[in-house]
């Protein structure tokens, strides 16, 4: 998959890795991503036709990130292992199977990052979602190969006993991601999912809080989300407005301009400029 696509993506929308006649539909939904699961969506007695399943989607050229299993389970290596062989051997017509990336459950250090990775030649975005996996963010989103770093909020809660909805709780693992992620020079981190279905109203203010903290891509359990992450995290009127009057202005004089009585410098050319790419994306 290209890197580039999930860097800018804001949608990552899951599909049990069990339920391959869900594929099409997934792929369908108008999410910039696909994920499939091959964790917790599947039962331990269906892991090995799920990743059957998985494999033989992945080489019919379908681009598709998929969740593999931690690396502390008896599933994580075959399913490296799988990836790998998809991503350099499997080619359909005209379409590649190298249009795959790897999503790591429960992710903790950079060494197996590093090992998928290596393994699969593709991209690799490490769930964070562990009290060791937060501590070791900086080293682990600087590993190379990542191309992004996603939060998995309900694991994170769930350790720490807290209520994954409970923001301040999170605050702290949240920044740290994003600072890591920053640190590390690779796209801001993906958050965690809204279980709410379809209370739309949370899930735009979930992602709201998310954007205003640096968390720009939302992990999505269902396709009725995808709309609305995708409206919650474009910039609006106003942003837009501003955007190309600081562009506008910096055209006509390299040095520093006041735009709206405010001083313009680079890093806030650099802001409209980030703003003004998030509309044509």
């Amino acid at each position: 998959m290209n890197v580039d696509l999930i860097r800018a993506a804001r949608t990552f929308l899951f599909v049990p890795g069990n339920r391959p006649d869900r594929f099409a539909k997934a792929e369908a939904a108008g999410a910039d991503v696909v994920v499939i699961d091959l964790e917790d969506a599947v039962a331990p007695d269906d892991k090995d036709a799920a990743r059957s399943d998985v494999a033989q989607w992945l080489s019919a050229g379908h681009p598709a990130v998929v969740r593999i299993n931690g690396a502390d389970t008896t599933w994580f290596d075959d399913d490296v292992a799988m990836l790998g062989a998809v991503s350099t051997h499997s080619t359909v017509g005209t379409h590649s199977a190298v249009g795959t990336a790897a999503m790591i459950a429960k992710a903790e250090s950079p060494e197996i990052v590093w090992k998928v990775a290596a393994a699969t030649e593709a991209p690799v975005i490490p769930l964070i979602e562990t009290a060791v996996g937060v501590l070791n963010a900086p080293r682990i989103a600087a590993t190379p190969g990542v191309a992004r770093v996603a939060f998995g909020t309900i694991d994170f809660a769930a350790e720490l006993g807290v209520d994954p909805d409970d923001r301040e709780a999170l605050l702290n693992a949240r920044s740290t991601l994003v600072l890591a992620s920053a640190a590390a020079r690779v796209a801001s981190p993906v958050d965690g999912v809204t279980t709410a279905l379809r209370d739309t109203e949370q899930l735009t203010d979930d992602v709201g809080y998310a954007a205003r903290i640096g968390l720009r891509g939302k992990l999505c359990i269902h396709p009725s989300q995808v709309a609305a992450v995708h409206d919650s995290l474009a910039p609006t009127d106003d942003q837009v407005a501003w955007a190309r009057r600081i562009v506008d202005a910096t055209r006509a004089d390299g040095s520093a301009v006041a735009v709206d009585g405010h001083m313009v410098d680079p890093p806030v050319v650099a802001r409209a400029q980030q703003i003004l790419a998030a509309v044509r994306s």
